[in-house]
């Protein structure tokens, strides 16, 4: 997203309470993601309350992450029904009609996806990105675990969190493969497309 569009919500992050949705397949990573994502705000001096949805117990099947971060402590425990960012771990999971009755109004939508930003054509009135995140954790060697990519991909669009952040908190709570998961964040932070956006 263009700068000013990043201060933008950064400005609106400082006076009204993120609430993010996570959506993909059992094996991606969504649970741990948000979980990732909530230690790096925590990091950067925010309060961040993480909470999940199992369709069920199996890999591949959906599996729903969430996320609230705020500047002062979250006093609500409510389930998160209008999200004003979604992430989402496969495009195979998108339903247009559920976003549009979802997605707070102006929200963002972070995409993994191999398509073309035309193939989201009818997602633009959100603040669309689209990363190929597996072919990133591909590269370096994570196979199907895009958790990781996705988060580099969403720092980079956001505005709200800053890089060393993240890098911090996945460092800390990978144990395995961290350098990999470490090159995951930055090659995707760098890969993320957002149509309309110039160079």
């Amino acid at each position: 997203m263009p700068l000013g569009k990043a201060r933008k919500t950064q400005q609106q992050r400082e006076t009204k309470m993120l609430e993010m949705k996570f959506t993909g397949r059992g094996g991606q990573g969504v649970v741990v993601a948000s979980q990732i994502l909530g230690l790096a705000f925590f990091k950067a001096g925010m309060y961040p309350q993480c909470f999940s949805v199992f369709g069920g117990e199996r890999r591949g099947a959906p599996v729903a992450g969430f996320l609230r971060v705020d500047k002062k402590k979250i006093l609500v425990k409510n389930e998160i029904r209008r999200p004003g960012e979604i992430v989402c771990f496969d495009d195979s999971l998108i339903d247009f009609d559920e976003i549009r009755n979802s997605l707070a109004d102006g929200g963002g939508i972070l995409i993994n996806s191999r398509k073309s930003p035309e193939d989201f054509a009818s997602l633009r009135n959100y603040r669309l990105a689209i990363v190929d995140a597996l072919a990133v954790s591909e590269a370096v060697g994570l196979g199907g675990i895009v958790n990781t990519a996705m988060l580099g991909a969403y720092c980079k669009i956001s505005g709200g969190i800053d890089l060393d952040y993240l890098l911090e908190a996945v460092a800390e709570s990978v144990p395995a493969k961290r350098e990999s998961n470490l090159e995951a964040v930055k090659l995707a932070y760098e890969a993320v497309i957002v149509p309309g956006e110039t160079d």
